[in-house]
């Protein structure tokens, strides 16, 4: 019997702010705006948090600092939110449980007073000011209450991968593969065309101390040779590294099914770069869930894979996207951009992974071709503001793999260390729209240096540039040698390679700022040492990377929370403690303070095993 009901109810939000995706790049955008005062919508279609890096994808997290066994790049690591939510996840996931990392990613934006979060919400529609150049409203229906949310914003940003305010709103987009020709690139095709990058259902095992047997599905694919799915031939490191000099100084990944703690994620298990990358994904992800139960298949009973102790923990039935829709800004950023290494006046955040361009062909491309090429990139390059807002909607950011870039340089930016930054730079970016009534394009046109120095104190490093000190710390007088104070208002706040930008202090040592009559002290910031090499982090090598794992080894240890931090400090004004901490296990403090002093102590007490304290900015205004 048909009975007429009531229509499904609409809830209306009205705030400054809607973001459309809650991967990482989401997520931050959405935490930085919030921090800067605005009123935030955070519109996320899946159950959790995190994107590609979530539980239903387990993506591991990659970026600048590329792989730990290039020394050079471990200063080159992205600190901001990225380093907040990561310090915070080794200190309550110590063992790396994915339904926990789920937690802290939820936690994370929840805590935050000014954000109002959506999960579970598709975006479906939106409404356009009558020239069209305006988003008014979007609209997202909520599978699990059967309800449409209406959230109308002054800005939007689009951080869902596929872009989905594109179509509906006129944004200007492109996807596929750019000719040759039209920027001048190397790495794409002689003429344009509709490929991209394809996704990928992962796998993770684990390793036990007994034989485990493994029955594959009758629908699973049989691979009975390595040759059956078109491995290339191993060369070089376990990531399969192997120079070929006929592809311009390129390296070929090939399909590496090592197992253990360090070992591969099965990235390769890709298809969609020749298909649809949207439309086509529910028939792809059946086709690489039967690859990927047949590759597992393969490792377990066919042929010596050291692999009889090894059981199948998890397979991802959610493909994570590499390549899609892409918007086009102000400015586009290109292979010759990545290059010349990204000098720009506007840059507000960096890459240096390499141009990592997955074969469209995925799983099924020839014995013949990689899997991957990789093109190197200097580490780091800048990326400009102008790639985060659209040419033609007046309100509308973007940030992730969907930003203003070519085909060759997305397939540097798109990894997530570097999507986090990128996200953290739009969100804060629309908090100055917010406080100064701006439109996105203007604040390249008369606010860039304090999106710039926003981003600094927020723990952003902005290669090339220095953060500026408050004239209150210039202005006081430190219980610190001179060289000590040049080192700690220097405005670099990480080491290089050959370069030390930090003072060392022994536990219970302190820096105090005197005046000689009281100040107002708004705010301490300090920032403490979070570890670059990473070896007080963990003793598993991926894991030194980013503190994710994949494959489980018994080799496998919990990770701990960089030995170089401080644990345990306090902060006395004018012999009156102010703040104390015990169990601090951040790499950047910025602490309100809100009164006169006419002396503030900062005393570092103890940190989580080092036996001294380092210090790379110590601070107050």
């Amino acid at each position: 019997m048909l009975i007429k009901t009531d229509r499904l109810r609409t809830i209306e939000h009205h705030v400054d702010f809607c973001v459309v995706g809650g991967g990482l790049s989401g997520m931050f955008a959405a935490i930085s705006a919030a921090r800067e005062g605005a009123r935030v919508v955070l519109m996320q279609d899946r159950p959790v948090l995190g994107g590609n890096a979530s539980s239903e994808i387990r993506m591991w997290v990659r970026g600048a600092a590329g792989s730990v066994d290039r020394v050079s790049n471990l200063y080159k690591r992205e600190t901001g939110l990225i380093s907040e939510l990561e310090e915070e996840n080794i200190y309550v996931n110590p063992y790396l449980n994915y339904s926990v990392w789920d937690g802290v990613l939820w936690n994370m934006v929840a805590r935050e007073e000014n954000i109002t979060l959506l999960l579970n919400c598709s975006c479906a529609d939106a409404d356009m000011s009558e020239d069209g150049k305006n988003i008014l409203c979007v609209r997202g229906w909520q599978l699990t209450t059967y309800t449409w949310h209406t959230v109308y914003a002054r800005y939007f940003a689009d951080c869902s991968g596929d872009s989905i305010l594109a179509p509906i709103t006129g944004a200007l987009w492109r996807v596929g593969r750019e000719g040759n020709d039209e920027y001048n690139e190397t790495i794409g095709p002689p003429a344009a065309d509709r490929k991209t990058m394809g996704m990928s259902c992962l796998i993770q095992a684990r390793e036990t101390d007994h034989p485990v047997e493994f029955k594959a599905p009758p629908w699973a694919y049989v691979y009975k040779t390595d040759a059956d799915f078109n491995n290339v031939p191993a060369c070089g490191s376990d990531f399969g590294h192997c120079s070929n000099e006929a592809l311009a100084g390129a390296n070929k990944l090939r399909r590496s099914h090592k197992l253990g703690t360090d070992g591969t994620n099965f990235w390769w298990i890709e298809l969609g770069g020749e298909h649809d990358s949207i439309h086509d994904t529910e028939m792809l992800r059946d086709e690489l869930v039967k690859i990927a139960y047949g590759i597992w298949d393969h490792i377990k009973n066919r042929g010596d894979h050291g692999a009889e102790n090894w059981e199948l923990e998890w397979i991802g039935f959610l493909p994570g996207k590499r390549e899609s829709r892409r918007y086009i800004g102000p400015y586009v950023l290109t292979q010759r951009d990545i290059e010349a290494g990204g000098k720009f006046d506007d840059i507000v955040a960096y890459g240096g992974w390499p141009m990592d361009d997955h074969n469209p062909g995925g799983f099924y491309a020839k014995a013949s071709e990689p899997a991957s090429l990789l093109y190197p990139t200097p580490s780091p390059y800048g990326i400009p503001y102008r790639v985060l807002y659209s040419k033609n909607i007046a309100n509308l950011f973007f940030a992730g793999r969907n930003i203003s870039a070519t085909h060759a340089a997305i397939s540097s930016t798109r990894v997530m260390g570097t999507c986090s930054l990128l996200g953290q730079a739009m969100g804060t970016a629309a908090g100055i729209c917010i406080a100064e009534n701006a439109t996105p394009h203007e604040i390249y046109e008369k606010h860039v240096k304090k999106l710039q120095k926003k981003l600094m104190d927020a723990g952003c490093w902005l290669p090339g540039l220095k953060r500026e000190i408050p004239a209150l710390s210039l202005q006081a007088k430190l219980n610190l040698s001179d060289s000590e104070r040049s080192v700690l208002f220097s405005g670099i706040e990480r080491d290089g390679l050959d370069e030390k930008n930090h003072i060392t202090l022994m536990p219970g040592g302190s820096v105090r700022f005197s005046f000689d009559s009281p100040e107002y002290v708004e705010r301490l910031r300090v920032v403490f040492d979070p570890d670059f090499s990473r070896k007080t982090i963990s003793v598993n090598k991926k894991m030194r990377t980013f503190a994710q794992k994949c494959c489980t080894g018994l080799d496998f240890r919990p990770v701990k929370v960089a030995a170089t931090l401080v644990r345990a400090f306090e902060v006395w004004g004018d012999g009156e403690l102010i703040y104390s901490a015990n169990d601090w296990h951040h790499s950047l403090l910025r602490l309100d303070i809100g009164k006169e002093v006419r002396e503030l102590e900062v005393k570092f007490l103890k940190t989580w095993g080092a036996g001294s304290v380092n210090i790379f900015s110590c601070d107050i205004e």
